[in-house]
This record gives structure tokens, C-alpha cells and sequence, in this order.
């Protein structure tokens, strides 16, 4: 059976009183009564529940360090002016991996058993949350939402407590590549993609959806997240006069791919920039008047949008950012995202039969239709045995002027390309 967040409220706010931890203070190994009996209550009281994020707030991932600037934003809005979530205020502890995968796993045993987290929420990175998700789940801590679009969070089977939130990478690319068999069947493709399962795991998506069509793939050049730069990439894959540049790239050398290109007035393709590295903030290094046209595929509303100047939870995040975090621009996308997500979680929290890690693990895998007012028009919550993809929607835009620009419709891809399966 699959439970929405709304029909879930009421059992929730049952099972607070029926399953009330014995954790007063978070401590190791503290358990649930009554219908919960025996589940793990460590970091969550009935009045607190503790978070624990790792992100790169420093080194070559570094500008996703506004991601837990919006969570926090959220976090302490929904503290200060709702009391919580189901009366319980969020603690969200932040620790800086580098987008090292060793220290990642440092500051995951530092979260769990020296701060008593309920969670990991959000372990940023393909390379860091591949590093530490073992480690989550032989201590049964839940490490959801985590903020990377690797298809194994959603597809492997023996990591239960481990979870994505944003669309895969794989289901990313086949959006491109459906674009590409409507507006240029007959591409030739150049690739850069960062050296890791995250470039790899788009590349190889993309290669799969290109199956059975005239588009070629005519050009492969990686990097390493130590790498300078990736000048010589570039120009490598300009020598193979392809038509179509796809960036499989971080912020960092997001930026300098879309630089090399715009440099290079002798080749002109049409440039797709993943998701992960299309913020503005990515972009305005490069000088919007290089970017012009570029394309990419977003799942949540842009706060440069005019679109959304008059969208309640547009105004709402804008006032609240301005409010609780008066030095963090609320244009940059970034912030958006973790507002989103933060949001997310509340929604999955809501919906557990119980304030538990277990009920937590069992919610975020049992969404039915779960609204998030930030998520584009269209773009809901959805899990069940067998999908770990919360979301699986997205829709292209273009990059116009000073901002992106959304076309076409959002496209469901389970629908339109059938289930990922591991």
C-alpha cells in the first residue's frame, strides 16, 4: 500500500503518542514503544529532530556549498513560524567534505556517532555518497535525499536505508537524447564527462538511449576533479567537428568548458550542459552573451524566472531567504534546490507511520504524489517497491537573454522511457 503525505498526517500525529521515544538527549541506540515498538528513536525527541548534511564547502565542487544555505533557510522558517515538523524543531548540522570521498566518510561517522543524527540528509556527490552509503546502512541511519542523480540510489536492493531525490542521470540523458532524435537526428556528438560514476553514469545512459538511431557519439574526452583545467579537452573535442557538445561537468569546469567553447568562434555546436552544473551561478562567469542557446533540462522552478514572480512559494522562498539568510542571494538556484528539497523532507516526515529511522526509511520509499511547491508544474514525489526515483520529471530550457528559459512539456520519464532497473 502506498501512503500519501496528507492521509499520513493524522497517523503520524497517533504514533507520536503511541511510539514516543525514550531518547531525551539522542543517544546511541535509543528505541520507540507502543505500535513502534523496538525502532530506532536516536536523534529525534518529541520535540527535536537532528540532521546531519555533507557537502564541499570548500575545494573544486565548492559552489554547491549554497545548497544547505536554502535548507537552513527552510528549516528555520518552518522552526521559527510553524513549531517544527509534527512540533519538533530541526537541527541541521553541516559538515565540509572537500568532495573528498574520504573525508566524507570521516564527517559520516563524526555525524552519526559523535552528534547523533536521525539522518543523513543530503551527502553530496556521487563519489562521496558511493563512499559512505555502506557505512549508512550497516548502522541502519537513513541517508536520504541524497544530492546526486547516480541510478544505483534507486535501483540497488541492498542498500534499503540509502535514497536519491533528483532525477537520475540516466533518465537526464535520455531527455537529451530524445531532444536530439527530434531536432538533430543525425548528430554527431563530442563528450566531456567528469572521470567518476557520475560522468560515467550519464555517459553510458546517454550512449543506451542512442541505441537503434543515426546519432553518433563521435568524441570522448574525461577529466579528473584534480584537473586545472580542461582547456585541452576541449580542443580535442572541437578537432572532431561534431555538432552537439555534451557537458557531463561540475560547477567548476562547467564553467570552463562553456569558456573554451565560446573562445573557440571556429566551432559551434549546439551546447547541452547536465543539469548539475546549469546554474547561473555556473553561467555568469562565462559572460551571459557566451552562453546564448545553450540547453539543459531542470525539475524545479528558477528564481530568475519571471515566471514565477507571482508563485506563492516563489514569494514565500524569497521573503524567508531575505528573512533567515540575509547574506545568500535567493536567485542563485542552488539555494532553490535545497529550499526543494528541505521541503521534500518535511513531506516524507509527515508521512511516516512513525517518528522513527525505520518509519523515515519505509515513508521515503511509499510517496504517492507527494506535491512540492518548488518542483516545476507537473513534478511530484513518487515511490514505491521497487522505484527508489523520487522524481522522474523534467522539462528542457534554454538559455536566453540573462536566464533560462523553459520549452516543450515536462516530460515523465518513467512514462516516456519505461522504468530504470538496476
Amino acid at each position: 500500500m502506498r501512503v500519501s503525505a496528507i492521509g499520513c498526517t493524522a497517523l503520524l500525529l497517533l504514533a507520536v503518542a503511541a511510539c514516543g521515544g525514550r531518547d531525551s538527549g539522542g543517544g546511541t541506540g535509543t528505541a520507540a514503544s507502543g505500535q513502534c515498538q523496538g525502532q530506532q528513536t536516536t536523534g529525534i525527541t518529541d520535540k527535536s529532530i537532528k540532521l546531519g548534511g555533507i557537502y564541499p564547502l570548500s575545494g573544486p565542487a565548492s559552489a554547491y556549498g549554497d545548497i544547505p544555505k536554502g535548507i537552513k533557510a527552510y528549516f528555520d522558517y518552518i522552526n521559527a513560524e510553524k513549531n517544527g515538523i509534527g512540533g519538533r524543531k530541526v537541527e541541521f548540522v553541516v559538515r565540509d567534505d572537500g568532495y573528498q570521498p574520504p573525508k566524507a566518510v570521516e564527517e559520516a561517522r563524526r555525524l552519526v556517532e559523535q552528534e547523533q543524527v536521525f539522518a543523513l540528509f543530503q551527502t553530496l556527490g556521487t563519489p562521496s555518497t558511493t563512499a559512505t552509503w555502506d557505512y549508512a546502512n550497516q548502522r541502519k541511519v537513513p541517508q536520504v535525499f541524497v544530492a546526486t542523480g547516480a541510478s544505483k540510489w534507486g535501483t540497488d536492493a541492498a542498500h534499503p536505508w540509502t535514497i536519491g531525490w533528483q532525477p537520475n542521470y540516466v533518465s537526464e540523458a535520455r531527455v537529451y537524447a530524445a531532444y536530439l532524435k527530434q531536432e538533430k537526428p543525425e548528430a554527431k556528438v563530442a563528450v566531456l564527462y567528469q572521470n567518476d560514476d557520475f560522468g560515467k553514469d550519464l555517459l553510458g545512459g546517454f550512449k543506451r538511449a542512442l541505441e537503434g538511431t543515426q546519432i553518433k557519439v563521435v568524441a570522448e574526452q574525461s577529466y579528473e576533479v584534480s584537473d586545472p583545467s580542461i582547456d585541452p579537452q576541449v580542443r580535442n573535442l572541437a578537432d572532431s567537428k561534431a555538432d552537439v557538445f555534451l557537458n557531463i561537468t561540475t560547477p567548476k569546469f562547467g564553467s570552463q568548458a562553456l569558456a573554451a567553447d565560446a573562445k573557440n568562434t571556429k566551432w559551434n555546436p549546439l551546447h547541452i550542459v547536465n543539469n548539475v552544473a546549469a546554474s547561473i551561478t555556473v553561467l555568469k562567469p562565462v559572460g551571459f552573451e557566451n552562453v546564448q542557446g545553450v540547453v539543459s533540462a531542470t525539475y524545479y522552478k528558477d528564481p530568475n524566472d519571471p515566471t514565477w514572480a507571482n508563485d506563492a512559494e516563489m514569494m514565500l522562498y524569497k521573503e524567508k531567504m531575505k528573512q533567515y539568510a540575509p547574506s545568500a542571494d535567493p536567485n542563485v538556484p542552488y539555494h532553490t534546490f535545497g529550499w526543494a528539497a528541505a521541503t521534500s523532507f518535511h513531506r516524507a516526515m509527515e508521512a511516516a507511520a512513525c517518528p522513527t529511522r525505520e518509519g523515515l526509511r519505509d515513508s521515503v520509499r511509499n510517496l504517492k504524489d507527494v506535491k512540492v511547491d518548488m518542483l516545476l508544474p507537473g513534478v511530484t514525489l513518487n515511490t514505491a517497491q521497487g522505484d527508489g526515483f523520487p522524481i522522474e520529471s523534467m522539462q528542457l530550457m534554454t538559455f536566453k537573454g540573462e536566464r533560462w528559459e523553459l520549452f516543450g512539456e515536462v516530460i515523465d520519464t518513467r512514462k516516456e522511457f519505461g522504468p530504470l532497473t538496476g
